[in-house]
């Protein structure tokens, strides 16, 4: 009884490494970087940058304030970049398939530093020029001013778009988002990327 499919980004559609950026900023001398930050859980910093709290230039000063070594902007957003990698285009194939079928929705913890870097790779590497044209709508959580797992985020959305949570599947790669999603009335599925990846989901629960 699904209509409705919510997607996370990071890790479910594009592939993310948060080592890398632990490792950027532990070349220039922030070696407890993965202390404040990763996939499992970040500090309140990391939060309220994602919920437009913070401006990027306030996170950059944070950022400069817990290390000892100056550091640029430039090097703060490169190393701060690091982690994003690619979108296969199988996977944004598949992305057009379902919506054929259901709507797509996609809802992404992200801030305004990730969201241009992002842009640029899917625009250089899947000729895609507005990437939220690929999805029934699009939200990424710096603005919209709430975060998952906040029951507030998943509700908000859906109801922008006159969907059900309990005919709507959301697919997050993170275990406390996918919690989150059941607390607030979705189905949702955590895909473990150690054992398949988004494609692999899709096609063993038989959507499409």
């Amino acid at each position: 009884m699904i209509d409705t499919l919510l997607l996370d980004l990071g890790g479910v559609l594009i592939d993310v490494d948060y080592h890398r950026t632990a490792r950027a900023f532990g070349s220039l001398g922030f070696g407890r970087f993965e202390e404040l930050y990763s996939k499992a859980q970040q500090d309140h910093l990391f939060d309220g940058f994602e919920t437009g709290a913070l401006s990027p230039q306030q996170f950059r000063d944070r950022i400069r304030s817990l290390m000892t070594d100056r550091i640029t902007d430039e090097e703060i957003d490169t190393c701060w970049n690091a982690m994003l990698g690619s979108i296969p285009n199988t996977r944004m194939h598949l992305v057009a398939s379902l919506r054929k079928r259901y709507r797509v929705l996609l809802l992404s913890n992200t801030n305004a530093i990730h969201v241009p870097a992002f842009s640029e790779i899917i625009q250089r590497e899947n000729g895609i020029n507005d990437f939220k044209t690929c999805f029934d709508g699009a939200y990424y959580s710096c603005e919209l001013g709430l975060r998952k797992p906040n029951a507030d985020a998943f509700l908000q959305v859906l109801a922008m778009h006159g969907a059900e949570p309990n005919r709507t599947l959301f697919i997050d790669d993170s275990v406390q988002h996918v919690i989150g999603a059941r607390a607030a009335g979705l189905q949702a599925e955590h895909l473990e990327l150690a054992q398949e990846d988004f494609i692999g989901m899709i096609e063993r629960m038989g959507l499409l």
